[in-house]
């Protein structure tokens, strides 16, 4: 028995399939790059689930159960999405720490069974997270919306707060 043939390199073309030439992007990486990892895809859905549960336990007036689920989806999608270490940098930064007490005072909360106090405290850390990336949102939503009364509203809010 013939031992099987190695895969050609990525800069050759293949004609293993009977004259039919296959571009060289086209054929399988040796190494998957970091975007391409079913991890990340799963941490993805894994959010979106956490997402979901989350607003289905508000609409079912702040369904503990289905708030802790919730809670517990989004903070493992995340770190599937980002990894372990970025996630840590992230929340544990000297300057974000009073947000991060609150976001994830909050979700303790929740699983101890309070979900409408543990949702606000949540709600406030999670503003407090991430109030540097709300002017960049606004501004790519101002910028890409025709509805006249949105955009000034975007563009006014804005205004209001710097990255730095």
């Amino acid at each position: 028995m013939e031992p099987p043939h190695p895969p050609p390199s990525r800069g050759q073309l293949s004609s293993s399939s009977g004259g039919n030439f296959q571009h060289p992007n086209l054929l399988p990486r040796a190494h998957p790059t970091p975007s391409s990892l079913p991890i990340a895809e799963i941490g993805v859905g894994t959010t979106g689930f956490g997402i979901f549960f989350i607003l289905f336990g508000i609409l079912l007036y702040f369904d503990s159960v289905l708030l802790a689920f919730g809670n517990l989806l989004f903070l493992t999608g995340l770190l599937l999405i980002i990894g372990l270490r970025k996630t840590f940098s992230f929340f544990f930064q000297r300057h974000k720490l009073k947000g991060t007490s609150f976001f994830l005072g909050g979700v303790v909360i929740v699983l101890l069974r309070w979900p409408l106090l543990g949702m606000f405290l949540e709600t406030y850390g999670f503003l407090s997270l991430f109030k540097g990336f709300f002017p960049v949102v606004f501004g790519f939503l101002g910028n890409a919306s025709d509805i006249p009364f949105l955009s000034a509203l975007f563009r006014r809010l804005q205004g209001t707060s710097s990255m730095v």
